[in-house]
């Protein structure tokens, strides 16, 4: 079975090498997308966080810790969702212009190209050491 395996990832990696000659595909293939998709980037993040069951959790294991049962819940809760916000701003701000800036050098067919190569030497490498595993 680690042979197959071994010899599965080699036709893997040869695969992937020998698709750089061909060069950058630029058909667009239709995908399936989540019914929430034409909402964009910020109904499509609201939607997978309000359904996201591990947010819940989070909210409802942590949240009491910072919490006063002496004080009025509500203005506690306030605060507590404000900094919450204004964290998360910060951080996804950060982030987005990383990856905006990120997209120059990444969206271009020698980076292409390249990571296609680098991936298909790994895919043999894992093959071989697979395949030759005792």
């Amino acid at each position: 079975m680690k042979l197959l395996g071994g010899i599965y990832l080699i036709w893997l990696g040869v695969t992937t090498w020998r698709s750089t000659r061909r060069g950058v595909q630029t058909a667009v293939r239709r995908r399936w997308r989540l019914p929430w998709a034409q909402l964009g980037g910020f109904g499509q993040g609201l939607w997978s966080n309000v359904l996201n069951p591990k947010a819940a959790s989070v909210y409802l294991t942590l949240v009491p810790q910072f919490l006063t049962s002496s004080r009025p819940i509500a203005p506690q809760m306030t605060t507590l969702a404000i900094a919450h916000v204004a964290v998360v701003l910060v951080l996804l701000l950060f982030w987005t212009s990383v990856v905006a800036t990120a997209r120059t050098a990444i969206d271009t067919p020698r980076f292409r190209r390249g990571m296609s190569r680098l991936t298909g030497a790994v895919l043999v490498a894992l093959g071989i050491r697979t395949a030759t595993a005792s």
